[in-house]
């Protein structure tokens, strides 16, 4: 029977790697993903779980004996954020080149320099063609119910992928909130035991890990990281269903508030639940203002967006994270291609907000449907590339 209690964003993720007990957990402090393992570490300490906590001098060091962990055949977890997942870098590469199922909660922060310890999204966006599957959170319970989810996700015999999932930093991870907790049992038979595809432990079938690997196959080993991912989209969809089951809420690639008729904002994160109050204000308006959230960012659902979106009049896309020399931000010009790809000629719109921790209040929201309005009538596109609440 499920239970409510006063958890922040980096407790709940914890509260669910201990429900879902992993093998090998690796721990290297980082604000803000430090109190997310400090209270893993309790569980440990408490005998909650069975983890084999190791205690690393580094997030490189964290991601590879997660790495290791895993392809020697155990459920293997880790967590970070900024500069750490940065320090990760080459080995998160590796982790998805060998397809190991691994689960990391990332606590969103931006990236130095200027030190900055608040959120935006250019940590995980840095990664985004690292391999891994992003799942977005948008509250304290989302990232709860998307750690339990990501490692059903992961392990999916189609798939075989890591998967990071991601809460805004100190907006979730340090804000409480009553999240409704699911029993510990239900948790484990939901994720159920692993049964790891090639552990390199497994003397009777000896494998090879990270061998070197050339022009003559190499392009043949990343194909089907590509099939992978495109079957990431319909496991993220089905697992998404069947944890409604447990828990009442049906998770999908992405979800949409009022976009019956609507001009559109999409955004990722926890500024959804800001937008959907300015949907709110701009409707009691006469405006036709409508939100997608997305959750999954990797892989994209490109098709099943553009059909989400083929009635809209004017598109805002607002993006926490910044692409220099880009043509707007990451989750704009994904947009735009999936658009495009599907034949829809809709005018959209790049707003860059939120870096470095900036506030994003209703009135930016509303500042961004505002320009919608003139954009939905003329069909004119004057500023593409657009930036809220900063200052001149």
């Amino acid at each position: 029977m499920a239970k409510t209690l006063a958890l922040t964003g980096n407790e709940a993720a914890a509260y669910a790697m201990m429900q879902i007990d992993p093998d090998v957990v690796a721990a290297y402090p980082i604000t803000p993903q430090t109190a997310l393992m400090q209270k893993f570490a309790d569980f440990v300490s408490d005998g909650d779980v069975d983890t084999e906590l190791i205690l690393v001098e580094s997030e490189h060091s964290a991601m590879s004996a997660t790495l290791g962990a895993s392809a020697g055949g155990a459920r293997a977890m880790t967590a970070t954020a900024a500069n750490g997942l940065a320090l990760m870098w080459e080995i998160v590469y590796i982790a998805a080149s060998n397809r190991l199922p691994i689960v990391m909660p990332v606590v969103n922060r931006a990236l130095s320099g200027p030190i900055n310890i608040l959120c935006d999204h250019s940590d995980s966006m840095g990664t985004r063609d690292s391999g891994w599957i992003q799942l977005y959170s948008e509250n304290a319970q989302e990232a709860y119910e998307n750690v339990i989810q990501a490692v059903r996700i992961a392990e999916h015999p189609d798939v075989f992928l890591p998967v990071m999932v991601t809460l805004d930093g100190f907006i979730i991870s340090h804000g409480m909130e009553d999240i409704t907790i699911l029993e510990k049992d239900e948790v484990r038979k939901f994720v159920g035991e692993y049964k790891p595809h090639y552990p390199l432990l497994n003397s009777d079938h000896p494998v090879t890990y990270g061998p070197i690997d050339f022009h003559d196959y190499y392009f043949e080993h990343k194909r089907p990281q590509v099939d992978a991912m495109d079957n990431a989209l319909g496991v993220i969809q089905e697992i998404g269903k069947e944890f409604a089951g447990l828990c009442g809420r049906e998770y999908g690639l992405f979800d949409t508030y009022r976009m019956e008729d609507a001009e559109c904002v999409t955004i990722l994160g926890s500024t959804a639940g800001t937008a959907r109050a300015a949907v709110d204000q701009m409707r009691e308006q006469g405006v036709k203002a409508g939100l997608l959230k997305l959750r999954a960012f990797r892989p994209f659902p490109a098709a099943e967006l553009a059909a989400a979106l083929k009635s809209a009049k004017a598109i805002a896309v607002l993006d926490r994270s910044i692409s220099f020399g880009g043509h707007g931000g990451p989750v704009f010009m994904e947009v735009c291609s999936a658009l495009y790809n599907a034949g829809l000629h809709i005018p959209v719109l790049s707003f860059i907000y939120g870096l470095g921790g900036r506030a994003a209040e209703i009135e930016n929201i509303v500042e961004a449907y505002d320009r919608l309005q003139g954009v939905a009538r003329t069909g004119k596109v004057d500023n593409l590339i657009n930036y809220l609440n900063l200052r001149e």
